[in-house]
């Protein structure tokens, strides 16, 4: 009827988070009864009701003109004035989060047909990625912080069990080992951040903290060191970042992730392209009514943003599997995002993780779909020439590279290049954190195009290498490396003596629910940019006119003076196409398109320079290769540390402890008894001698002190 007003349904919301549960519940306890097929029925069909239902109230909240829902559905506890419950904050943000996550993930768990079809644990896997799906919408809709504690701890959770999925490979259970613990020391810091929420405002729910903050904040401060004195503002935000640090991936909380492809490929898609990483940017984005309250903390977030930007993307240069390259991508547009938080242009962060999220997705699952070509060989150097075997592959992993470096009307370039100017706006305002962001993230775009077209050219140009002899000095990816991911080799027939199969057999196209999520995720790599600028960025239609309210207005709280991309807009923003057309004119694409023909030179004309290139640079590229010496810092460092301390702490308490204190009284006792008792003889002379004796140390002792 006309009037009436639109209002979000709570059954909705409940059947949106409640419908892969349901599914992860069945395929995981009840996986050998409905079998395969039942398994990935029941898992896809829950997600893609949640994906449907979630596109639903996307439309209700941005095209019909909803109100926002923040409504709690259940309570958990009260004790005295504090109170926990369960309940739903969905405005554009997180609606735009939920058709996010859902899409993705139904779209990989269509791809996981095809790619895990021989896996001994296929129900196994259907279960934690949908069970995954399930933990993330708790996250993005929770609207208090003890439930977005509860997704974030979730995910977590089923992001250790998926990287150690393959669990009889050490280097997976190595791998999800570093993860969860890694992830630990985030997330005490994020602890630390809602404790330090619920001390000042009593409360744990979103709108009475964001309401209250200006106040209850303001100017006060807190003596954590004696004679310094903080803003509390600036503790409760670090704290809450250095979460984002550890879920996020950023430096130095980041070497948890590259490892993490120990995992399938799916995962990498789902947990580490598009949702689990992206946590950390999306929660300081929530929080933005707190974070503007502390410059300090906003500096802390641009430093460490674009310091994970530009030093991680460069190690993405020298890696050869090809999950890895994908990985350390993904490191350094998590820091383009985080940048953007840290200059205020929260709406450019999110729209970036909205969109990075197709197109990393499509790259990680268009580097599965070649490890599945190559019958699981990931090492780039035994690829070469696939363009022509897999050309589905290839021209969708292609539109994901054009995505990825930022080129105009591609969707990466409208949210990417959008950062870049955003940074550069604030570098202009002065200081030199805000500097040397915009340097770094301007030249992440010419490390960025020259590590993705060097992947393209190795996998899918130049000689074939797949059919060239095994060199003495080669070493087979860890990837293919067991008995375990034999077993997996599903229709792409058996690894040789050396642990990998792929140049023993001609590469193919992948089967169809590999390739058909591969072009559903092209289409937004290449539209969604150009089509939702206008309204997620500038507050326009999708072709820049009518200017109106913020399409993340109340979601995300900032001062007009501080509205970075609104005021980048007014200056650039004359629709998709005059601002991909003034792209061509930028640095940044100057830049990119520098690492472009770089790549093509060195390893499309002129193969022979790489080899040059590694003697040249022998220094940079090995401490590219020790990663800057981070694993080895965390590993031998910290975690050395802790087991060299527990040894010395055992030996302490057995040599120390056990062996003097406890046991040495003991014997000293002993003795002392044994001594006594044999100076009581009995004999009435020994007592005498004994008298005598001691009357002549008393006498000497009294005449020596009169003297």
């Amino acid at each position: 009827m006309p009037g009436t007003e639109v209002v979000i349904s709570k059954s909705v919301l409940l059947a949106i988070v409640l419908a892969p549960l349901l599914g992860s519940i069945v395929a995981g306890l009840f996986g050998r009864q409905v079998g395969r097929a039942g398994s990935h029925w029941i898992t896809i069909l829950g997600v893609a009701a949640s994906c449907l239902l979630s596109g639903h109230v996307l439309w209700q909240l941005a095209g019909q003109g909803a109100a926002p829902f923040n409504e709690n559905v259940y309570t958990f506890f009260e004790i005295g004035n504090y109170s926990a419950h369960v309940g739903f904050m969905v405005d554009k943000l997180t609606a735009m989060m939920m058709v996010v996550v859902t899409f993705v993930s139904l779209l990989v768990h269509i791809y996981t047909i095809g790619y895990m079809e021989e896996d001994p644990g296929y129900q196994r896997f259907f279960s934690y990625i949908s069970l995954f799906t399930f933990s993330m919408l708790m996250l993005v809709m929770s609207n208090n912080f003890l439930q977005l504690f509860f997704g974030w701890e979730a995910v977590g959770l089923v992001s250790y069990l998926l990287i150690g999925f393959w669990f009889k490979r050490p280097t997976a259970v190595f791998a999800n080992l570093k993860a969860f613990l890694v992830n630990r020391v985030g997330d005490f810091g994020f602890l630390l951040g809602i404790a330090a929420i619920l001390w000042v405002f009593g409360s744990l729910d979103y709108s009475v903290v964001f309401a209250n903050a200006p106040d209850m904040l303001g100017d006060r401060t807190i003596s954590i060191i004696a004679g310094h004195e903080w803003e509390i503002a600036t503790v409760i935000c670090i704290c809450l970042f250095i979460g984002a640090m550890g879920k996020s991936a950023q430096v130095p909380l980041h070497v948890w992730l590259p490892d993490s492809m120990e995992g399938p490929t799916p995962i990498s898609a789902l947990i580490h392209a598009a949702t689990m990483v992206t946590a950390g940017i999306f929660m300081v984005a929530r929080m933005s009514p707190l974070f503007e309250l502390s410059e300090t903390a906003l500096q802390f977030v641009l430093f460490i943003g674009a310091t994970t930007a530009f030093f991680t993307g460069l190690i993405g240069i020298v890696q050869n599997d090809i999950k890895r390259v994908v990985a350390y991508s993904t490191l350094s547009q998590l820091g383009y995002m985080t940048v953007a938080l840290g200059v205020s242009a929260y709406s450019a962060g999110v729209f970036h993780l909205m969109t990075h999220a197709f197109f990393k997705a499509l790259l990680f699952l268009g580097a599965g779909s070649v490890i599945i070509g190559m019958h699981h060989e990931q090492d780039m150097r035994r690829m070469g020439g696939l363009r022509k075997y897999m050309p589905i592959t290839y021209w969708t992993m292609l539109i994901g590279t054009l995505a990825l470096v930022g080129t105009p009307f591609f969707s990466g370039f409208y949210s990417k290049d959008t950062i870049i100017e955003a940074a550069g706006h604030a570098a202009a305002q002065g200081g030199w954190v805000a500097s040397y962001a915009y340097w770094a993230v301007l030249l992440g775009a010419f490390v960025t195009a020259f590590y993705s077209f060097r992947l393209l050219y190795l996998t899918f140009h130049g000689k074939e290498r797949f059919h060239d002899p095994v060199p003495d000095h080669y070493v087979a990816p860890e990837a293919d490396s067991t008995e375990h991911e034999e077993a997996l080799s599903h229709e792409h027939g058996a690894h040789d003596e050396h642990g990998h199969g792929g140049h023993a057999h001609t590469p193919h196209e992948s089967p169809w629910v590999v390739t058909v999520p591969l072009v559903l995720l092209a289409i937004p790599s290449i539209l969604i940019g150009f089509f939702t600028a206008g309204p997620m960025l500038f507050g326009t239609d999708w072709a820049g006119h009518d200017r109106q309210l913020p399409f993340f207005a109340g979601a995300i709280d900032l001062a007009a003076a501080r509205d970075t991309v609104t005021l980048l807009g007014e200056q650039l923003w004359h629709g998709p196409v005059a601002f991909a057309l003034h792209g061509f004119q930028a640095p940044a694409f100057w830049l990119a398109f520098a690492g472009f023909a770089l790549a093509t030179v060195m390893y499309l004309l002129k193969p022979e320079l790489p080899d040059k290139a590694r003697k040249l640079f022998a220094l940079p590229v090995r401490v590219l290769e020790e990663k800057y010496g981070f694993d080895r810092l965390w590993i031998d460092g910290f975690a050395g540390g802790g087991v060299m301390l527990g040894k010395v702490s055992r030996m302490i308490d057995s040599k120390l402890i056990d062996g003097v204190a406890v046991n040495g009284s003991a014997r000293v006792v002993d003795l002392v008894a044994n001594i006594a008792r044999r100076l009581q003889s009995g004999y009435l002379y020994h007592y005498a001698f004994a008298m005598i004796v001691g009357l002549i140390v008393l006498l000497a002792v009294l005449i020596r002190a009169l003297t």
